[in-house]
């Protein structure tokens, strides 16, 4: 009866751990829906109003493990609530992933060819320096050359 008793309060365990991880982590619908919020917000309080927000990391585009960002369809990170920094370049188009893909310019070539869609490569989750596999969803809003992004990080570190 003991062991019945210890194997049902680890199961228990268990279960309300991955569950709590569970509601840490983002989802692929989420990063939809948010995405299709901040184009929503874009369109109707203006692109420097948006911008402030979307670029808080205090804001209601971040959540759980991921955020949204804002870029143009030239390369210009427009705002970024982790990665505040990227904004202050002319373009982020030469940044690569430690396999070398150029995550912007496939993030540009999906907003500017299709419109939307998902995007593979690897990144830092935010308040780490280890990159991780993640697919970001980018919608680019509706009549403009803007875009926005979200991604989930899936399966394990690369290093």
């Amino acid at each position: 009866m003991k062991k019945v008793c210890v194997f049902a309060a680890l199961w228990m365990v268990l279960f309300l751990s991955a569950t709590v991880w569970a509601d840490n982590v983002a989802t692929k619908e989420e990063c939809v829906v948010k995405c299709h919020e901040a184009a929503a917000l874009i369109n109707s309080k203006g692109l420097e109003e948006a911008t402030k927000i979307i670029g808080d990391p205090q804001g209601p585009f971040v959540w759980k493990d991921s955020y949204v960002f804002l870029m143009d369809i030239n390369g210009k990170m427009l705002a970024h609530p982790i990665k505040p920094e990227l904004t202050r370049r002319d373009h982020v188009l030469l940044i690569t992933d430690p396999k070398d893909k150029a995550l912007f310019v496939h993030f540009v070539n999906m907003a500017r060819n299709v419109g939307h869609g998902w995007v593979e490569y690897m990144w830092p989750k935010p308040g780490n320096a280890t990159p991780w596999k993640k697919i970001t969803y980018i919608y680019r809003v509706p009549g403009t050359d803007l875009f926005v992004g979200a991604g989930v990080y899936v399966g394990g570190m690369m290093y």
